[in-house]
């Protein structure tokens, strides 16, 4: 049989189908590997050593905020001012290369023009372009949008995966075998990834989700040749639509969150990854493809998908979607966890950064509305309006919650997503090819800028052991049977082996000397999908 792509396809899944069933019986648990699944890997940490040794879990300080670890010119999210060590709330802003988001949007709306390529080129360069500079921009985008026969024998094999973020991270990575010079990181070859990855990583992305839907069906993927002449958003919407049609406005729409997804400080977790890759000086591939699995992660990304999941279950159970007596009260049995997923958490709501509101929400409710409207679905954006004005005081209520807080833009995306027919498989990354322009920016600003490799410091919490040769050690394993039998035997090897890390905690806090005093106790606050989110918010 001839290896034409459809039959490497199908010997790709079929070898994939043994391994995964050879990798299921290869991890079975049994009592020689109890150690090894069950061992000082997975022991989790008393909080008080983190207090004891002052450290600032996830790089965070008592109050949420973040652990400055660099300078930026690149974006601010600003979301309260302290005064005297107080936080005051404020009205959200985030701003790009000191340009307000909402100003940029606003005028390339009212001017009739996709703006994301424009956001692309202020993040990389730090200024406007006039006119001459964005046209020789958008040519230079429109002639890398073409991807290569030769990446093509080798891309599609690769698109077969629960994941389409894995794909991404693939291609990213393979595209360093069709550079002439990957590792070069000079100014201008950093620039000529930035721009060629701006080009291709969209369709990359669409035709992953066209190749794998395909394969699914039995079919070959119908996928249109790129058009230089489309913008980013216009060049998505032509993969997916195998029709090729879709309007103006859906394009303009899918532009706005382009630009909304397109940077978010310094601070947010996939920008980190990408930041400290490139403080190594490693190649430019290795660090995007870095960043994308961050971005992957569903502390950081994917949170729209879930506020999809629990807009659609409110829509299941709330029978009136008007009467807010009868949605409040659904929203308290979901914060109770009596409902949806039993998380306790309404999705959507809340932000570390943002305390009264988030800009990014409130411009994808502006500009969702009058598709809403258009395709039918105002009864739905009213719920979630709904959402966002009970939420507030439901949670207040509930969780004895004296803090402002405000939608996030997940609680919008999705729900957009939805109208324009992207499926929810590529929800991530399509945030993911947004980000590209503000990874870009934040690479070479800390490649250029910084000549430092990142480096944190580890607080150690062990003691001192002696080696024991091989042929010495005890031959029982740390399961409950076998320290009984240690126990009556008197031996008490494994219970030694067994509570080592216990006892080194132990002692690891009366010995310890450099105790630097007592800390206020730090918030899990975690990093998740729009970049900053408190703990009472959209975790999965």
């Amino acid at each position: 049989m001839p290896y034409t792509t459809q039959n490497i396809l199908y010997r790709f899944d079929d070898a994939l189908s043994r391994l995964v069933v050879d990798y299921e019986a290869s991890r079975q648990i049994t009592p020689e590997s109890m150690r090894l699944y069950q061992g000082a890997a997975i022991q989790e940490y008393d909080e008080d050593l983190f207090f004891r040794h002052n450290v600032k879990r996830g790089l965070r300080n008592s109050d949420g905020s973040g652990v400055v670890a660099g300078l930026t010119r690149i974006a601010d999210v600003h979301g309260y001012v302290r005064e005297g060590g107080r936080v005051i709330p404020d009205e959200g802003r985030l701003s790009l290369r000191g340009y307000d988001i909402e100003d940029i949007i606003t005028t390339t709306r009212e001017e009739d023009r996709f703006g994301y390529e424009e956001v692309a080129y202020l993040l990389l360069t730090g200024a406007l372009p006039n006119e001459i500079e964005l046209k020789d921009f958008l040519d230079r985008i429109g002639a890398n949008r073409h991807i290569s026969e030769g990446y093509l024998t080798q891309f599609p094999t690769s698109t077969l995966s629960t994941s389409i973020m894995n794909v991404l991270a693939r291609a990213v990575l393979l595209l360093y075998a069709f550079d002439a010079d990957p590792d070069d990181t000079s100014p201008e070859h950093e620039m000529d990834i930035a721009v060629s990855l701006l080009a291709r990583l969209p369709r990359i992305a669409a035709i992953a989700h066209a190749s794998a839907s395909a394969h699914q069906e039995g079919r070959r993927a119908v996928i249109p040749s790129s058009d230089a002449s489309l913008s980013t958003a216009e060049t998505i919407l032509q993969v997916l639509r195998e029709d090729g049609c879709f309007t103006h406005e859906e394009a303009m729409l899918l532009d706005v969150m382009l630009m909304l997804h397109a940077e978010h400080g310094g601070g947010n977790n996939s920008t980190f990854a990408c930041r400290v890759l490139s403080s190594s000086a490693t190649d430019a591939y290795s660090t995007y493809a870095a960043a994308i699995g961050s971005l992957k992660g569903p502390r950081h990304g994917g949170a729209n998908a879930k506020v999809v999941d629990m807009h659609r279950d409110i829509r299941d159970h709330v029978t009136n979607w008007e009467d807010e007596d009868e949605l409040a009260a659904y929203l308290e049995k979901i914060l109770r966890r009596e409902a949806f997923d039993g998380s306790g958490l309404i999705y959507g709501m809340g932000h570390a950064v943002y305390t009264l509101s988030d800009p990014r929400a409130q411009l994808c409710k502006r500009y969702a509305k009058h598709l809403a409207e258009t395709k039918g679905l105002g009864a739905e954006f009213g719920l979630i309006e709904r959402i966002e004005r009970l939420a507030p005081v439901v949670m207040r209520d509930v969780r004895n919650m004296n803090k402002p807080i405000c939608a996030n833009i997940d609680l919008y995306t999705g729900f957009i997503y939805f109208m324009l027919g992207i499926p929810e498989a590529l929800f991530t990354p399509l945030f993911a090819v947004a980000r590209m322009a503000g990874w870009s920016a934040h690479r070479m600003e800390e490649l250029f800028g910084a000549h430092r490799i990142i480096r944190p410091a580890y607080n150690p919490v062990l003691e001192e052991r002696t080696y024991i040769p091989l042929t010495e050690r005890p031959l029982v394993f740390p399961t409950d049977d076998n320290v009984e039998r240690a126990e009556d035997s008197g031996t008490g090897e494994c219970e030694q082996a067994s509570n080592t890390e216990g006892s080194n905690r132990e002692r690891a806090q009366a010995n310890n000397t450099d105790t630097i005093g007592e800390h206020a106790a730090a918030n899990d606050v975690h990093d998740n999908s729009a970049d900053d989110r408190t703990d009472h918010d959209h975790l999965f």
